[in-house]
């Protein structure tokens, strides 16, 4: 069974170090800054997310399920990505299914860190079609 997450005051202060690499560009390739503005308050919410690169395309998954950045993006429609200088409006396509799925399990490959949070392995084709239902997927389109 997969677990739920927590934000520890470990992951915490990771996400504090992660954020302050990122502001100055130093992080891996896949890692962003995303910026979502909230759908109630009006107030910019950011959080550090990693991206997967699939067939010339991007994608943003939600590896602890449907948490806040990911019910202030999809009425928004669009999120702010930043490394560095570098930033970026990108518009949001969530995907569903069959779609989906190929991009968690690439996901899934790419961060051992989020282990935990799915029920499916690598080689579970079927497994990774329910998970879509868990972990919201979106393709990112500039």
């Amino acid at each position: 069974m997969a677990r739920s997450y927590r934000l520890t005051w470990l992951r915490r202060a990771g996400n504090v170090l992660i954020t302050a690499a990122l502001k100055v560009g130093i992080a891996p390739q896949n890692l962003r800054l995303l910026t979502v503005r909230g759908r109630k308050s009006g107030r910019e919410y950011t959080t550090p997310v990693n991206l997967v690169h699939r067939e010339d395309a991007w994608y943003l998954v939600a590896p602890y399920g449907e948490g806040g950045w990911v019910r202030n993006a999809r009425p928004a429609g669009e999120v702010t990505l930043r490394k560095g200088r570098n930033s970026r409006v990108h518009r949001l396509d969530e995907l569903q299914g069959a779609e989906a799925a190929p991009v968690l399990a690439d996901y899934y490959r790419q961060n051992a860190i989020t282990h935990t949070y799915f029920d499916a392995s690598p080689e579970e084709g079927e497994a990774w079609l329910r998970e879509t239902a868990r972990h919201p997927v979106f393709r990112l389109t500039p």
